[in-house]
């Protein structure tokens, strides 16, 4: 598992009976995860000194309920000796706060290639991040000195992804934010002959882009995949997918990845589960998987 070990900002406290409860800076906040089928008690004391519990209903979706929580506030991530990023965080509709944090082991992982990779004063390293949310993956290759393409159906999410850049000190990065459909993009840019030395990917089990597309997993990310692959330079760095569907489990991810991949690019593919220390007890909760192509 690839653990993101490294957050002073952001804690998993402890877990139980379908909750998590976590340390976003100075604030708790009670959230649902499906995956805690397990029932061990709330013995920490700080369950009950939470700022904010998200209450899932019975019949879908749910709602905030907030304890002296303020409508927005900021946490931060060191990314080694590339900076510290900021993220802007507020609760938002289907117990989201603006960042996921497992991300985080990621960020570390192509970071760090790009601050390796060797490239002319005028040919910075090119990164496609498509579905990219609030930008954490990003801020983290700009900060690494990657030229970025930043691209989001959500106008609102676009716009938060900018304000933690120039709160990170990125505001005048070489990014360009992009609110357009992933895959009507992805096509524009093969005919425009443009090409990427990493690509992210974070594609959503269902969607809807800016004109109505609707993406469903299950039968749109194989053909994107094949699509978007066709957007890597000859010397490309990495391909990355991230995925919190619970079909698509690190196996499935490596398949693709190995099939769309290493016949034409050769390097290698591994995958694996994500996840986030729990200090109350010292395990690791999962989080979602991962699936990453490399030229080494």
């Amino acid at each position: 598992m690839w653990i993101a070990d490294h957050w002073k900002d952001y804690e998993v406290i402890d877990t139980t009976n379908k909750e998590k409860l976590e340390r976003w800076g100075d604030y708790l906040l009670i959230r649902p995860d499906p995956q805690v089928i397990w029932d061990t008690g709330q013995s920490d004391p700080r369950w009950k000194q939470r700022n904010g519990h998200y209450h899932r209903s019975a019949k879908g979706g749910g709602e905030w309920e907030f304890f002296h929580l303020p409508d927005e506030w900021t946490i931060g991530y060191e990314l080694g000796d590339m900076g510290r990023l900021t993220f802007h965080l507020k609760p938002f509709s289907f117990k989201h706060t603006g960042l996921f944090p497992e991300q985080a082991a990621n960020w570390e992982w192509f970071s760090q290639r790009i601050r390796r990779k060797q490239r002319p004063a005028d040919r910075p390293v090119r990164i496609l991040n498509l579905f990219a949310y609030t930008g954490g993956a990003t801020l983290a290759a700009a900060a690494a000195g990657a030229a970025v393409t930043h691209v989001d159906a959500s106008k609102g999410m676009v716009a938060w992804a900018k304000e933690n850049a120039v709160s990170s000190g990125l505001g005048d990065a070489p990014i360009r934010w992009l609110v357009d459909d992933c895959t009507k993009f992805v096509e524009r840019e093969i005919r425009r002959g443009n090409r990427y030395d990493g690509i992210i990917m974070d594609p959503p089990s269902y969607g809807r882009g800016p004109k109505g597309e609707i993406w469903k997993i299950e039968e749109s990310l194989w053909p994107f995949l094949q699509l978007t692959t066709r957007l890597l330079s000859e010397d490309a760095l990495f391909f990355l997918i991230n995925s919190y569907t619970t079909g698509l489990q690190p196996a499935v991810l490596s398949y693709m990845i190995n099939a769309a991949l290493v016949k034409t690019h050769g390097g290698r593919v591994e995958a694996d589960e994500i996840g986030l220390p729990v200090s109350g007890n010292g395990l690791i909760l999962p989080c979602g998987a991962s699936g990453r192509w490399s030229r080494e």
